[in-house]
Order: structure tokens, then sequence, then C-alpha cells
């Protein structure tokens, strides 16, 4: 388990996985007054938290699937990602991609943080990759049964 330190300007809960086996942890809207969200619109939501990742770690933040299958909300940028030198609040890139206008209420869970560790690379150029049995192929190369 890594340890993430986290402010919390909002009256909410901090961020929590809701089953044990879950990957993710509910994020909640931090909002002054609801946001009504018009078809195909988007808007960046407030949540009240700022967090400082240990260096090698990011945070995902990805949609939930209730929100995205029932009311037709997802986000924009999806997974976005926080940097561990990030420092600002966590906003959430909300869309409507229903055709109803849709309301976004404080304290509503409206997306989900997954907290991961990450490598980085050192470029080695090459002139020729290994074969592997794929190849070159690429979406649909194995067929559609």
């Amino acid at each position: 388990m890594v340890q993430v330190q986290i402010i919390n300007r909002s009256p909410h809960l901090l961020p929590e996985y809701q089953t044990d086996g879950a990957s993710g942890m509910d994020i909640r809207a931090w909002l002054p007054e609801p946001v009504t969200l018009k078809p195909m619109e988007r808007r960046l939501i407030a949540t009240g938290l700022y967090i400082a990742l240990p260096a090698g770690f990011e945070a995902q933040i990805r949609p939930r699937s209730g929100l995205a299958i029932k009311r037709g909300l997802t986000l924009i940028n999806t997974p976005g990602t926080i940097d561990s030198d990030y420092r600002g609040e966590v906003m959430v890139p909300m869309v409507n991609l229903s055709g109803e206008e849709q309301v976004i209420t404080d304290g509503e869970r409206i997306a989900q943080m997954i907290v991961s560790k990450y490598e980085k690379v050192s470029w080695e150029t090459v002139d020729n990759l290994g074969s592997t049995t794929r190849g070159a192929g690429g979406f649909g190369h194995s067929g559609t049964n």
C-alpha cells in the first residue's frame, strides 16, 4: 500500500473503495449549487481534493460505469492523468452524451481514481525490432470470432 498525502477542502468523504476488490476509489463533486449539463456540454467539476503523489506514481481519473450507462455522463479526457508533481485541485472534466439535460449535485460520486506505479523509459534506437507471431497486426487482426 502506498501512502498519499491529501487535503480535502470539501465537506465530503475522502476518495474511498466501495468494495474489497475495487481498484478505483470514488470521488465526489464539490459544488456550491447543482450543475446542469445540456446534451454534449462539458464542464470541469470541482472536488475540493489536492494530492501529493510520491515520485513514480500517477493517479488516473476514470468514468463511473453507472453514470455512463444510466445517464450518459462520462469524462472527456479518460483516463485523465494526475502527475506526482501536480499540486492543484483535482478537477473532473465531465461531458453529457445523453439527449437530455443532466444535473450533477454536491457530494455525488462522479468519477473514480486509480493510483498506479509507472516506470520511466529510456529509449534505445535500433534498426530492427524482434519478430513476434502478431507482428504489425493492428485493430481487428485476430478476427471476429
